[in-house]
C-alpha cells in the first residue's frame, strides 16, 4: 500500500459568536488533506476518490483558485508573487465533492519548502454569493504558527468588513488544529475552529467517513443558511456586500501578529 502525504482528517467544527448576539453551534464533518502533486495518482489507485470526474468523493480543480485549471500552477505563482518559496510540497486541507457536489467556506494550502519546511499559509475563503479571496501569510518557525490579517472579502451578511483574522493552527500531521478569531479594535465578534485526527486515505477511510457523513456538503450548506436565519430571527444586523477585492490574494511580505492588521 503506498503511503501517501495525502490523509483524511475527522473532527468537530465550532461557530460561536459574541456581538452582538450571542450564537453557537457544532458539528462533525472530515475533510481531506490532499497533496497537490498526488492527485492523479490518488485518482488511480482509489475507486472512491476522483480527480477532476465523478466519484463518491471528488476534488475538481475549478472548485478552488481562480476556478481556470491545475492548482499547483495557481498557488505556485502567488508565492513567486510574495517573494516566497515554492518548489516544495502544497497541501489542501478542503472538503471534497461528495456525489459530486461541495461548497467549501475555508480551504487551506499548507506551503512547504523543499526541505519539508512550512513556508506558508494561503486561507482561501468563499462565500455563498461565488466570490472567492485567498489570504497568503509567510511561516517562519516550527510548532503552531499564529497569524493574522484583515479581512478582504465579504461572507456573512451578518459581519461588517471592518474586521481582522486572528488564525492559529496546528499544521497537519497526527491531528490537525484551525481556530479562527474575527475580531474589531481587538473585541472579538466570533470565533471558528476544526480539531480532526488523520486516518490513512483508504477506500475503507472513505466508505467509512461517507456512511458517517453521507449528506456531508449539503449539510454544510443548508446549516449556513439555517443558522443565518436564526441570526436574523434574533436580530443581528444586516450588511450590504460590497465588490469583491479585484485581486484573488491578499499577501504581506512579513508575519503578522496581533495589533499589526494595517
Amino acid at each position: 500500500m503506498t503511503a501517501w502525504a495525502s490523509g483524511l482528517y475527522g473532527g468537530v467544527v465550532t461557530h460561536r459568536r459574541f456581538t452582538p448576539r450571542a450564537h453557537f453551534l457544532r458539528y462533525r464533518l472530515f475533510m481531506l488533506l490532499l497533496d497537490l502533486d498526488e492527485l492523479d495518482a490518488l485518482s488511480n489507485d482509489l475507486r472512491l476518490f476522483a480527480h477532476n470526474r465523478i466519484s463518491l468523493l471528488s476534488l475538481h480543480d475549478a472548485d478552488h483558485g481562480d476556478g481556470s485549471g491545475p492548482l499547483r500552477p495557481q498557488v505556485e505563482a502567488q508565492l513567486k508573487a510574495a517573494g516566497l518559496p515554492s518548489d516544495g510540497p502544497i497541501r489542501l486541507l478542503c472538503l471534497p465533492r461528495v456525489l459530486g457536489y461541495v461548497f467549501n467556506p475555508l480551504s487551506i494550502y499548507f506551503c512547504h519548502r523543499r526541505d519539508g519546511a512550512l513556508a506558508a499559509i494561503l486561507y482561501e475563503v468563499s462565500n455563498t454569493f461565488g466570490d472567492r479571496h485567498g489570504y497568503l501569510i509567510p511561516v517562519e518557525g516550527d510548532g503552531p504558527v499564529r497569524q493574522a490579517c484583515d479581512k478582504a472579502l465579504y461572507v456573512s451578511p451578518f459581519l461588517a468588513m471592518d474586521l481582522a483574522y486572528d488564525f492559529k493552527v496546528v499544521p497537519p500531521g497526527e491531528d490537525i488544529g484551525v481556530n479562527i478569531d474575527v475580531s474589531r479594535k481587538r473585541q472579538r465578534v466570533l470565533n471558528a475552529a476544526f480539531a480532526g485526527k488523520r486516518r490513512d486515505l483508504t477506500d475503507t477511510a472513505i466508505l467509512r467517513a461517507w456512511l458517517a457523513h453521507p449528506l456531508l456538503t449539503l449539510k454544510v450548506i443548508v446549516g449556513i443558511h439555517w443558522e443565518a436565519l436564526k441570526l436574523w430571527l434574533k436580530g443581528a444586523t444586516f450588511h450590504r456586500r460590497p465588490a469583491a477585492p479585484a485581486h484573488p490574494v491578499s499577501f504581506k511580505n512579513v508575519p503578522l501578529i496581533p495589533g499589526d492588521w494595517g
